[in-house]
């Protein structure tokens, strides 16, 4: 998905800003070197004449006599970088400079983007999602399967937990590597605190590195936004257009804590359109819940159910809660010092 028209024009901005700070400083040392350098402002203005001079030759001059201009001109610019250099000040000190000498700033090298307006989309799509914080932490390269026990065997998978976390990595390493062209979908259930948030969160940060759009909303922010969207008349038709849009459109929506919204028939229908209008559009979306099978059945349409059962990969896991492993080993360890 491409970034919308406001999203690239804040993108622009900065970019302007960046321009025009750059100016601001080389207009400042100009006026640095003007107070400290008397004879280089008058080499400057030499210049200047002998520019508009050589630019009229070049249309009634002659070849020989633009040449001579060229040679005057550097005679005079070499002048003016061994004033600088005897003052103390860098040959270059009044050359423009740019963040990015590459594109000088504009974002653009020709018509193809440059790669700091890339590392820009991939930064701002972190803070539009976000999660910028957590995902320092909660990536894959933080996987631990060591916190899934190997010792018993679970009756609904008929794996240990940890041969059941490998299984699910492999998955999700997929759905990553394979993000572009197969456009999978994901239901991770199973009970609190087995890992289903962390491993969205591993998905979601290859996404944003890769410049994808990501949406992360939990049930009750996805449905209050919703709510405000249809009911709230303070929202004006381009806020919901675009919010909608959004949800509708990213690359990737990933909805955690599915089931701990208050269900009705409002939340019910706007999530069987959200899944439905995804599934049309080729968007992938990833659910988490701690919602059984018989609970999903129960709680929600049958049309929806049918939507999330067939058409995406249902991914079931199991284990100790590992928040709770995780504060005892922190207790452990504290109590070894």
């Amino acid at each position: 998905m491409q970034l919308q028209n406001d999203q690239y024009n804040n993108l622009y901005a900065q970019y302007n800003e960046t321009q025009l700070k750059n100016n601001r400083l080389l207009l400042d040392r100009k006026r640095e070197i003007q107070n400290a350098i008397p004879e280089w402002d008058e080499l400057d203005h030499i210049i200047a004449e002998l520019s508009v001079k050589m630019a009229k030759t070049a249309f009634d001059g002659t070849k020989a006599d633009v040449k001579q201009l060229k040679r005057d001109i550097s005679v005079i610019t070499r002048k003016k970088e061994m004033l600088l250099t005897q003052h103390g000040y860098p040959a270059d000190y009044l050359q423009p400079f740019f963040d990015c000498p590459d594109c000088q700033d504009t974002g653009y090298i020709g018509n193809e983007k440059c790669h700091c307006f890339q590392k820009r989309i991939v930064e701002y799509l972190y803070e539009q999602s976000n999660l910028q914080e957590i995902l320092k932490s909660e990536n894959f390269s933080h996987f631990n399967e060591e916190y899934y026990p190997d010792d018993y065997i679970e009756d609904t998978t008929g794996l240990t937990p940890r041969d059941n976390i490998r299984n699910i990595h492999e998955t999700a390493l997929f759905f990553c590597d394979h993000f572009d062209e197969s456009h999978d979908n994901l239901l991770l259930y199973g009970n609190t605190g087995v890992g289903k948030t962390f491993l969205t969160h591993c998905i979601a940060k290859e996404a944003l590195d890769h410049s994808h759009t990501v949406v992360y909303l939990t049930a009750l922010e996805l449905f209050d936004l919703l709510e405000k969207n249809k009911f709230d008349k303070a929202w004006s038709s381009v806020e919901k257009s675009a919010v909608v849009s959004y949800i509708l459109d990213c690359d990737l929506l990933i909805l955690d804590d599915l089931g701990t919204e208050l269900n009705n028939s409002f939340t019910s229908s706007q999530l069987y359109q959200v899944i439905d209008t995804r599934l049309v559009r080729r968007r992938s979306t990833i659910i988490s819940t701690n919602l059984s099978f018989d609970d999903l059945r129960e709680q929600y349409s049958e049309r929806i159910f049918s939507r999330i059962t067939s058409r995406y990969s249902l991914l079931k896991l199991t284990g100790d809660d590992i928040r709770l492993k995780k504060a005892i080993f922190t207790r452990q360890a504290l109590s070894r010092k």
